[in-house]
């Protein structure tokens, strides 16, 4: 490969890349957090180069062996995937150098090298599923990350990580199962893989029935990998007992990449005769989706861990971004999009602060955060910021996304669904609050009478996401411009 030739290999250079690393990981031994790190920083310059070539050019294709789409695997990269190419490397640059004290401190060593291979085969897998433009490819990306995944929250210092391992091993094959399944019917249907040759023949295909019954595998099986409510069961325990460099990476990742494959079957395969018209998907989405929102923010204001809290946020946060693809427009699909983002940045801080207080205070029990914030400020200012950011309060990124949103169902006539989404983000304050004043508002006791601020490594990786969370909440031209790019791609042009 010559030099001029590198412009062009660069979508298959997002997933090679990381690929190529895992093993290297492995023998690099004491050295693989080096490997790993330089990995992803050169990972976000190729996604970044790739997004504003896409929005300067439109689509870009890569065919893989020199094998021309529908015959070969193609990478096609839009606004859509480009943008969440972004997302998932700059997640990972920021994680990983909040990752070496982390990682060395909850593993044993000889493990930590095993660790980044792990973490490098998930992102493998996640570039994979964002790029690839054939839906068997997007099943073998999406088993690639979910194996990985299974390792890495085995990897947790306590015993239960095994036990959360299994139960995302089981619900994580099911939904496989079910995807691949319903790429099966599509081939049986079609007769190609290739996703714009499945949006071409699918509308004409005698078989309706059987391109139904594969949608609805399809949903159900992506469903299982997002944690959709009620599907939602292996989050949880899977957040709250993995690694805490682990758990960032995953929760601002993982489920995101998901609901990316959900978009790209709803809107670029099916499309929205099918979808919306011919089978009620906008209404059950819309239906689950409210149900997520309000059920797992309640059950948070309840628990007692605070990676179990946040996690059940995290499935409410799901909520957001599937009522906004429920809806059925531009304006709808945009806010969901840019929830991707926001809530990427939001949870990412919040996990982050998990970690530090993990590191210094060896425990995630809420009644042991009493008076913390005297004894680690920049770590629960942190806490307090992004805390805000997840309720949408002014001027973070969570609320310009639940703004959107508000605006799209208020633009529906749906105003009953605005008013669910503020009462959602209400009894958010509960549970964010329930930390701040035990932070902040007691006496320090306990560890944490005995605790000092987080190591600078560590604070830096979660300030950036931090000030992200207010910079993005001001100034909106990437997070609302391309997710509103990405919206008019995905519905074919609309406005």
């Amino acid at each position: 490969m010559t030099a001029l030739d590198l412009p062009a290999q660069l979508p298959v250079l997002q997933v090679v890349l990381p690929l190529l690393s895992a093993p290297l990981c492995l023998l690099a031994g004491r050295h693989a957090w080096w490997v790993a790190t330089a990995v992803a920083w050169t990972s976000l310059a190729v996604a970044a180069v790739m997004l504003e070539r896409v929005l300067a050019e439109g689509v870009v294709s890569y065919e893989l062996g020199g094998w021309a789409a529908p015959w070969g695997i193609e990478y096609r990269l839009d606004a859509a995937n480009a943008y969440v190419l972004v997302i998932v490397t700059a997640i990972a640059s920021v994680v990983m150098p909040y990752a070496r004290l982390s990682v060395a401190r909850e593993l044993p060593e000889q493990k930590v090298p095993l660790f980044y291979a792990l973490l490098m085969l998930c992102f493998t897998g996640l570039c994979g599923i964002a790029a690839t433009g054939d839906a068997f490819n997007l099943f073998v990306f999406l088993e690639i990350s979910s194996l990985s995944t299974y390792a890495l929250i085995s990897l947790g210092r306590d015993r239960r990580s095994l036990t959360a391992a299994f139960q995302y091993l089981i619900m994580g094959t099911i939904g496989g199962t079910f995807v691949l399944i319903g790429v099966g019917l599509l081939y049986v249907v079609t007769g190609t893989l290739n996703m714009a040759d499945l949006a071409a023949r699918l509308p004409d295909v005698p078989q309706v029935r059987t391109a139904h019954t594969a949608f609805s595998f399809i949903v159900v099986g992506i469903g299982l990998k997002l944690a959709l409510f009620p599907l939602h069961l292996w989050l949880p325990n899977a957040y709250a007992f993995a690694p805490s460099a682990a758990t960032v990476f995953i929760a601002a990742t993982s489920t995101k990449v998901a609901v990316y494959a959900l978009l790209r079957f709803v809107f670029s395969v099916f499309g929205e005769r099918i979808v919306y018209a011919d089978l009620p998907f906008g209404k059950l989405a819309m239906v689950l989706a409210l149900a997520g929102m309000l059920t797992a923010s309640v059950i948070a204001i309840y628990q007692d861990d605070l990676k179990r809290m946040l996690a059940y946020s995290s499935v409410a946060q799901i909520g957001y971004i599937v009522l906004g693809i429920s809806m059925e427009s531009a304006l709808g699909l945009a806010a969901g999009i840019m929830h991707l983002f926001n809530h990427a940045l939001m949870k990412g801080a919040l996990f982050m602060v998990m970690g530090c207080y993990l590191y210094r205070v060896g425990s995630m029990r809420i009644g042991d955060v009493a008076g913390i914030g005297r004894r680690m400020p920049w770590t629960f200012a942190a806490m307090v910021i992004a805390g805000l950011a997840l309720i949408g309060v002014p001027p973070t990124t969570g609320f310009v996304s639940k703004w959107y949103l508000i605006q799209a169902a208020l633009e529906r006539g749906l105003w009953p669904i605005a008013a669910l989404v503020l009462v959602a983000s209400i009894l958010s304050i509960a549970y964010i609050w329930r930390v701040v004043e035990a932070a902040w508002f007691q006496e320090p006791r306990g560890k944490a009478a005995a605790a000092t601020e987080a190591p600078l490594s560590m604070l830096v990786p979660l300030w950036i996401l931090v000030l992200a969370n207010l910079w993005f909440g001001v100034n909106t031209d990437l997070t609302a411009g391309v997710a509103g790019v990405a919206a008019r791609v995905l519905l074919g042009g609309l406005p």
